[in-house]
């Protein structure tokens, strides 16, 4: 037995068994570090960046103290956007899958309240969600946090940026004084530093090492004008052709403009900023993450919470104005021991910001010169187009009923149906975008639970 195993820990058989199950085969550097802590009952502060698998760490210990016979709010989980908050629970379940019936609910915002004020009705053992949707509940009085011995802030640095921490003191204070803390963070500001005595009970202190491995991510530097970098980025995804990529602007009307400047190109682009309202957030993200879009152009902001596991390529299409953005920027590439690549645009303008990153890194940047698109190339398409379909969970619907329909009266096989989302109102399906649009026609007269449905082709 190792020192990193899971065995190693207090866990239970079947949690053990379950994580197996799960391919976690050993522990990453932030549970080996945190999860005794977590798991002896004791307040914790750990940075960690994103993709460093502190959902599971501190999963596993609210689960080790979570009694399933108790229907209260044993756990709350505090994130700073609506798509983490989704992320986080999708994950506590998969790791409570041993643990019996317990109920994981998510309440954020940018979605009705009505449902959520139902299902907390009904009860709850872990609940995740944003700052404001949370405080809305508690101040109706539908939301009790008298239960709650585990408290988890996911991001609290981000809290902090989208201007929530007093937000997030407040929902604390309404938690019993004996409850575990754990506040997870990429970096450590002043803020949180002030707060910390407030929040935390002489919390142990965890910092993983905020720097990629060696050699996981490949960066390479552009010099280009300004006036090229549009052209630019076209050809560096022509040259490369990455299955997906990540791109980051700093505005959003840069984001928006180069989205359609490649869509313009033929590339399957789409924009993400702080201008869509949240029915196309969640539009743009589904379509990212099912493959029937394979450029995301995004501004940091409005890509926090975001959270794609295999992603191959990140494009700084201009460099992000500090440099410890820059690092949490190109980690969105090369996670769960994969490679990635980060590419990153330098305008002359911008020369003293690459000095900086230089100075950081504590290692020379890697200058090189631009490639020119594959000759009479096309742009890599995204191989699916996703189905909206207007029909989600409150109208009980299951993603075995969804590729039943499709698979059945709808004609198509089972390898023409890609991943199923299904939200509370909508649910998202990938086809092959060979054959979606000449399907839809038929598809759009199919019933899906003996009840047709309203759809259409994103």
């Amino acid at each position: 037995m190792t020192a990193s195993a899971f065995s190693s820990l207090p866990l239970s058989p079947s949690q053990l068994e379950n994580l197996e199950q799960l391919g976690y085969t050993s522990m990453t550097p932030i549970q080996a570090q945190s999860l005794p802590h977590i798991l002896e009952g004791r307040d914790l502060i750990a940075q960690a960046r994103t993709g460093s698998g502190k959902t599971a760490a501190f999963g596993l210990g609210i689960l080790h103290r979570l009694n399933p016979r108790r229907w209260e709010i044993q756990a709350l989980v505090v994130c700073p956007t609506r798509e983490l908050s989704e992320q986080v629970a999708t994950e506590l379940r998969r790791l409570a899958r041993s643990e019996g019936n317990i109920k994981v609910l998510t309440l954020t915002g940018g979605a009705s309240a009505r449902p959520q004020v139902e299902s907390l009705a009904h009860g709850a053992h872990i609940v995740v969600g944003t700052p404001g949707r949370l405080l809305d509940l508690m101040g109706r009085g539908v939301l009790s946090l008298s239960s709650v011995h585990t408290l988890v802030l996911d991001e609290a640095d981000r809290m902090v940026d989208m201007g929530f921490f007093t937000d997030v003191v407040e929902i604390a204070e309404a938690c019993p004084a004996t409850r575990q803390t754990l506040l997870f963070s990429a970096t450590y500001p002043d803020t949180i530093q002030r707060d910390a005595d407030r929040l935390l009970n002489k919390p142990a202190m965890v910092q993983v090492d905020m720097e990629h491995e060696e050699g996981q991510i490949q960066q390479q530097f552009f010099e280009v004008e300004e006036v090229r970098r549009h052209e630019a980025v076209a050809s560096l995804l022509q040259h490369f052709q990455p299955e997906s990529a990540l791109l980051f602007c700093n505005t959003k009307d840069a984001c928006a403009d180069l989205a359609a400047y490649l869509s313009h190109q033929g590339f399957s682009a789409l924009a993400l900023h702080g201008d869509k309202d949240q029915r196309d957030r969640d539009d743009v993200l589904a379509q990212f993450a099912n493959q029937s879009c394979n450029v995301l152009v995004a501004t940091d902001v409005a890509a926090r919470g975001l959270d794609i596991p295999a992603l191959p390529m990140v494009i700084n299409v201009e460099l992000a104005r500090e440099p410890a953005v820059h690092v949490h920027r190109i980690g969105r590439t090369g996670r769960m021991q994969q490679r990635g690549l980060a590419l990153s645009l330098c305008s002359p303008d911008e020369k003293h910001i690459a000095a900086r990153v230089e100075k950081q890194q504590g290692q020379a940047l890697e200058w090189y010169a631009l490639p020119r698109g594959k000759a009479g190339g096309r742009p890599r398409q995204a191989p699916m187009v996703t189905l909206l379909v207007l029909g989600g969970k409150k109208a009980k619907l299951r993603a075995g009923d969804l590729l039943g329909a499709l698979t059945g009266d709808g004609g198509l096989t089972r390898e023409q149906v890609g991943k199923i989302h299904i939200t509370e109102q909508v649910s998202y399906v990938a086809l092959d975008r060979n054959i979606a649009h000449r399907a839809f026609p038929r598809l759009r007269n199919i019933l899906i639970k003996g009840k047709p449905q309203r759809m259409k082709l994103l």
